[in-house]
């Protein structure tokens, strides 16, 4: 829709100014994460599955390099996802390096696959040409990343592994050059979410949150999104970390692990739920610092009640957030 390949509109006049491609081959991905629509084991060819309720029709290279030169305004960064297939590692090279030939001043992320990392491939990635890089750990915790993407369903990824590819990709790119993905809505507790947060953010990399949202026919197919206020809360949780206003340590917990503190003032966290800014999609930022990669409704339907904003949310959605945060 961004590139003009597809009729429709964006609810609320939202924008997509992040281009995501995803890589595709026939075999599709080895891996068969559980709340994955690409996973392996979903029943369907690849060319039928989709990836965050999103379908990924294949278009050449070269119409794609065409209609973002005649969109290069409303074009601010552009994101390419591998998967996990061994062909992967030098198809994103190529990829990476055609993009900065044909448009160099366009900032460049990989969403990679650290299962298929080894060696010099972050490098190669760099030189390429791309300036950021994001790491899907998905689960907060090693016994549901274990249980949803590892040995519990028979898939290749492990735990550490993830995580040393997150320490050595912040060393090659650089702090905040880096994003690591988290999904809330996998079976986590909010002590649990908000402690990675603060892992994540002293390693010195960017969060990227995002909502659990079932895929039908995915091995969670029947689960339901995480409950909406507890999603703002770690939304809040997350902003006031990754921003430096607050620590995890100076949150308090109920006797569910539910945050009922963050270290603020109520009139401070008032004001900073007036912003909206929390709300917002978190995602790889544009050559200015604003939020790129803003996936519209990505991960929930578009309407009032969202889990990610891809725009600042007005004045009658802010009064959903207040009321379900308790202000």
């Amino acid at each position: 829709m961004a590139l003009g390949l597809k009729a429709g509109r964006f609810y609320r006049g939202a924008s997509n100014p992040c281009i995501n491609l995803l890589l595709t081959y026939q075999e599709g991905c080895y891996a068969n994460c559980a709340y994955c629509g690409l996973a392996r084991k979903r029943p369907g060819t690849y060319q039928e599955k989709s990836f965050i309720n999103v379908a990924w029709p294949s278009f050449s290279l070269e119409l794609l390099l065409n209609r973002m030169e005649e969109r290069r305004l409303h074009t601010k960064r552009v994101c390419i996802s591998m998967v996990t297939n061994p062909r992967a590692n030098d198809d994103t090279v190529e990829v990476v390096g055609t993009f900065k030939k044909n448009m160099d001043l366009l900032p460049l992320s990989i969403l990679i696959s650290p299962t298929l990392i080894k060696n010099n491939d972050l490098m190669r990635f760099k030189e390429a040409g791309a300036d950021m890089i994001g790491v899907a750990i998905d689960a907060a915790t090693k016994e549901l990343f274990e249980q949803y993407r590892g040995k519990g369903v028979r898939g290749p990824h492990r735990w550490e592994h993830y995580w040393n590819t997150l320490h050595e990709a912040i060393g090659i790119f650089g702090p905040r050059k880096v994003g690591a993905h988290l999904i809330v809505g996998l079976g986590e507790t909010e002590q649990e979410m908000a402690r990675t947060f603060q892992r994540i953010h002293d390693m010195g990399s960017l969060i990227h949150l995002f909502s659990f949202f079932a895929e039908p026919n995915s091995r969670l197919q029947g689960m339901a999104s995480p409950p909406w206020d507890g999603y703002l809360r770690l939304q809040v949780a997350r902003y006031l970390i990754e921003e430096g206003l607050s620590r995890e340590e100076r949150f308090t917990y109920d006797e569910t692990y539910r945050i009922i503190h963050f270290g603020l003032s109520e009139n401070e966290l008032t004001e900073l739920v007036n912003t909206g800014l929390p709300f917002l999609t978190s995602g790889c930022p544009d050559s200015e610092g604003n939020v790129a990669c803003n996936r519209p409704f990505g991960n929930c339907l578009p309407g009032r009640q969202q889990w990610n904003y891809p725009y600042l949310p007005n004045q009658e959605e802010l009064s959903l957030i207040y009321r379900e945060l308790g202000l």
